[in-house]
C-alpha cells in the first residue's frame, strides 16, 4: 500500500501548502518566528534536497519518511514529487499547532501522519530509511535550562555524546533521530553552517564522524542566502546510518545546489577526525578566502591601554586643577563600560567625549629633567610615584617608567568582559570622539586596506558598528571563553576570528578578499 491515493493530487496540493505558508508567516511576528527559530524551507532548496535523498534510495525499497519538524510540509511534498519509489509510511511531528493544525487538514488525504507534539520528548515507535529536516533553530539561549538538561540527558544515553552547554536545539534534533532511523537508512538535515567551526561543534562532529557514514556536506556560497527572513550560512548534512569504514571518504561541496554544485572535494574520513574546523579542511586556499571574512580581515583589534597603576595615571578634571597639573600632557579617556550610556560615544567641539565620568590619562614621554623644568607641579606629582608606582611590573618596564603604551582613539571599541548570555556580554561601541581606552575594552582599528575604503565611505564604519551589535549572541560567546559564574571574556585573536561574512555581504560585498586588497 502506498501514500498516494487516488484522490490525492499532490502537485495541487502543494500549490495550496504554499498559500497558506504565505498567510501562516505573515500572520506571526519576525520576533515570534526566531524564538521558535521557525524559517520555511524555500520550494526549490526543499525539491534541490529531496531528489539528491531518493537517489540514494535503492529504486527496489518503498520510502518510510520522517520529518521531525513538519512545518506546513515543504520536504513532504518534495519527496512525493522527487521519488521514484514509492512513500510507503510518512510520518511527521510539529509542536506548533498554530502550524500544524492548518497542515493536518492540508495533507489529510495523502495518508500522512502528522503528530502535533514535541520530537524531542518522543520515543520511537518504528523506524525511517529516509529522515529529511529542517530543524529549529533555536539558540541555546533561548532554551529553558531545565529543557537543555533533559536533552542533554537523553542525547548522553541515547548516542553517548555530551553536547556542549552552547548548543542550539537544532543538534538535538539531528542526534535524537539516530534511534528512529533504520539501519542504512539516509537522513538530510539543513542546518546553519556555523557548527562546522565552532567550539559547541565538535560533539556533533563526532556523531557524523564516528556514528554514521557521512556521505555529503554542501555548504551554500554565503553571497546566496537560502532563507530571506533569517541571515544564516546554510549547510545540508546528509548521512547514512551505518558504521564509516576508515577509508571512507566525504564529499564537500560548495556552491550551487545540491545536485549541481559549484566545486566538489573529496575528503578522508581520518582528515576530519579531532580537526577543529572543517570548513578550513574542505576548501583551498582561495576558496577560503572568498568563503570567509574574518573581523580580524578588516581590523586591527588590540587590547586597551594598561597603565601599571589607573588610580595615579588616570585622574578627574577636578583633580588635574587641585594638583595645578598641566592638561597638554593628559588626553581623554573612557571609563569602564558601565559608566557608558548606550553604545556610541558622542564628542563636543573639543571631540572629547561626551559623558558623564570624565577622565583624562597622563600620558608624557618627556623625560624627567625636561619635566622638571617645564611641569614643577607634573614633577612633583611624579615623585610621589617614586618607589612606589615607578617599581611595579609594567612601569619599570618603561622608559620613562610613567609612559604609557600607543592607543589612538579608536572608533570601535568591545567590551572585554561580560556575565550572562539572555543579554549581550559584549557590546561594541562607536567612538566619536577623541578617548583612548584601558585594558577593560577590545579596540578596533580599520587596517590600511580598509581604511583606504573608508576613506571613500565613511558611513561604513557605523553601518558595520550597528550590524556587529546585531549579530547573534552564541555566534560571539564561541570564539570567546567562559569561566564559572558564566562570567564570557573575549582575547583580541578571538575577536578577531569572528566570521562577519554574512555582514560583509550585505553591507559592503567589495571588502571581499581580491587581488587588489592583498591585505584583507
Amino acid at each position: 500500500m502506498t501514500l498516494q491515493h487516488s484522490m490525492f493530487d499532490a502537485a495541487e496540493v502543494e500549490s495550496e501548502r504554499l498559500r497558506l505558508q504565505s498567510k501562516l508567516d505573515a500572520g506571526k511576528t519576525q520576533a515570534e518566528r526566531n524564538r521558535m527559530g521557525q524559517f520555511a524551507t524555500p520550494p526549490p532548496l526543499a525539491t534541490d534536497i529531496a531528489q539528491f535523498v531518493a537517489s540514494l534510495v535503492p529504486r527496489t525499497s518503498r520510502i518510510r519518511f520522517l520529518d521531525p519538524a513538519f512545518g506546513t510540509g515543504s520536504f513532504y511534498s518534495a519527496i512525493l514529487e522527487a521519488a521514484d519509489q514509492h512513500v510507503e509510511l510518512a510520518t511527521g511531528f510539529e509542536i506548533d499547532p498554530y502550524y500544524g493544525e492548518p497542515a493536518t487538514s492540508l495533507w489529510r488525504r495523502s495518508g500522512l501522519d502528522l503528530r502535533l507534539k514535541d520530537f524531542t520528548r518522543q520515543a520511537p515507535e518504528q523506524h525511517y530509511n529516509v529522515v529529511i529536516c529542517n530543524p529549529p533553530y533555536v539558540r541555546h539561549h533561548h532554551l529553558v535550562a531545565t529543557d537543555k538538561a533533559y536533552l542533554g540527558t537523553r542525547v548522553l544515553r541515547e548516542t553517548g555524546i555530551n553536547l556542549h552547554g552552547l548548543t542550539g536545539l537544532y543538534c538535538y534534533f539531528m542526534l535524537l533521530s539516530h534511534a528512529w532511523m533504520e539501519d542504512g537508512g539516509i537522513a538530510a538535515w539543513l542546518v546553519p553552517s556555523e557548527f562546522l567551526d565552532v567550539n559547541y561543534g565538535r560533539q556533533v562532529k563526532r556523531y557524523l564522524s564516528e556514528h554514521v557514514k557521512l556521505l555529503r556536506i554542501h555548504r551554500f556560497d554565503p553571497r546566496n542566502v537560502q532563507f530571506d527572513d533569517a541571515l544564516v550560512s546554510s549547510a545540508v548534512i546528509v548521512f547514512e546510518k551505518a558504521p564509516p569504514s576508515k577509508t571512507h571518504n566525504v564529499a564537500f561541496t560548495y556552491g550551487g545546489t545540491l545536485n549541481k554544485p559549484a566545486s566538489t572535494k573529496e575528503i578522508a574520513l581520518r582528515d576530519l577526525i579531532g580537526n577543529r574546523k572543517w570548513s578550513g579542511v574542505a576548501l583551498s586556499n582561495n576558496e577560503r578566502s572568498r568563503a570567509h571574512v574574518r573581523l580580524g580581515d578588516l581590523f586591527h583589534v588590540k587590547r586597551g591601554l594598561a597603565t601599571g597603576d589607573n588610580s595615579f595615571f588616570i585622574l578627574t578634571d577636578e583633580q588635574i586643577k587641585e594638583r595645578n597639573l598641566p592638561r597638554e600632557v593628559f588626553r581623554p579617556i573612557l571609563p569602564s563600560s558601565r559608566y557608558v550610556e548606550g553604545l556610541e560615544i558622542k564628542a563636543d567641539e573639543k571631540r572629547e567625549p561626551l559623558i558623564s565620568k570624565r577622565l583624562y590619562l597622563l600620558d608624557t614621554k618627556l623625560p624627567e629633567d625636561e619635566v622638571k623644568s617645564r611641569y614643577p607641579a607634573l614633577h612633583s606629582y611624579l615623585l610621589g610615584g617614586e618607589g612606589k608606582v615607578s617599581v611595579r611590573y609594567l612601569c619599570r618596564k618603561r622608559s620613562p617608567w610613567y609612559s604609557q603604551e600607543s592607543r589612538p582613539a579608536p572608533p570601535l571599541l568591545c567590551t572585554y568582559m561580560g556575565r550572562g548570555d539572555k543579554q549581550r556580554p559584549f557590546r561594541f561601541l562607536l567612538n566619536e570622539s577623541n578617548a583612548t581606552a584601558t585594558n577593560v575594552y577590545l579596540l578596533l582599528y580599520p587596517r590600511p586596506d580598509f581604511q583606504l575604503i573608508l576613506g571613500h565611505k565613511p558611513s561604513l564604519v557605523r553601518e558595520f558598528w550597528e550590524r556587529l551589535n546585531k549579530m547573534r549572541v552564541d555566534q560571539i560567546l564561541e570564539e570567546g571563553r567562559v569561566y564559572g559564574g558564566g562570567l564570557h571574556k573575549l582575547e583580541p585573536s578571538e575577536l578577531s576570528n569572528l566570521d562577519v561574512t554574512t555582514l560583509v555581504d550585505k553591507i559592503a560585498p567589495e571588502l571581499r578578499p581580491s587581488p587588489s586588497l592583498p591585505g584583507l
